[in-house]
């Protein structure tokens, strides 16, 4: 995994993006720019997924991106993706390593500085910080962490920090400025009218 992947990662959704489906605003993300895409879809079957894991595997191959599945180490397996990303509930991470072997890239939703020494003692490969700003698309996890806990989070452990929930244009440099390596969208791209101009303005160019 290069961590300049991470500075702009998409976290995909199949209702936001409406007609123009996913897999076409992750094509149009991943040529503007977006350096890692994870497949997130709760109400899919598993041949659902591993079908659409397949496609954008391939077009993350072509634009040098990162692929990552949430939650499903059978379906990156499956689809030959690059890693998976899990949760606090989810799979132990030393057992998604022995699953899909060490060149894997595993991701890691963190809140706490003591989650985030976890998952990098049991071979993580980089983190998210869950929920830093308000958004509709997470509603499990309580109070937003701020960007204070951004600055606490990076200090707990060496490993790349990404910040994803609530991130848009307005606030993509404050969280980068309070120590993210990189900030992980939903909305900001997947329900942007113009994708491409969607990601140059989180990229700040």
């Amino acid at each position: 995994m290069n961590p300049r992947q991470l500075s702009l990662y998409l976290v995909t959704d199949p209702i936001l993006c409406g007609s123009r489906g996913v897999e076409e605003t992750c094509r149009l993300a991943l040529k503007a720019g977006v350096g890692a895409l994870q497949l997130r879809d709760k109400n899919a079957t598993t041949r659902e997924l591993i079908n659409m894991a397949v496609i954008l595997r391939n077009l993350c191959r072509v634009h040098d991106a990162l692929f990552i599945v949430n939650d499903r180490t059978d379906v990156a397996m499956a689809a030959g993706a690059d890693g998976v990303h899990l949760g606090q509930d989810d799979m132990p991470v030393f057992m998604a390593r022995n699953i899909l072997g060490p060149e894997a890239v595993i991701g890691v939703s963190v809140r706490s500085p003591k989650e985030v020494v976890s998952a990098w003692r049991e071979g993580a490969d980089y983190l998210a910080a869950n929920l830093v700003f308000p958004t509709e698309t997470k509603t499990d996890l309580g109070e937003p962490l701020g960007t204070e806990a951004i600055t606490e989070l990076k200090k707990a452990s060496p490993l790349p920090l990404i910040a994803i929930g609530g991130i848009n244009p307005s606030n993509a440099d404050i969280a980068r400025k309070a120590g993210a390596d990189g900030i992980a969208v939903v909305s900001a791209i997947m329900a942007a009218e113009d994708v491409q101009q969607a990601v140059a303005r989180l990229l700040g160019t």
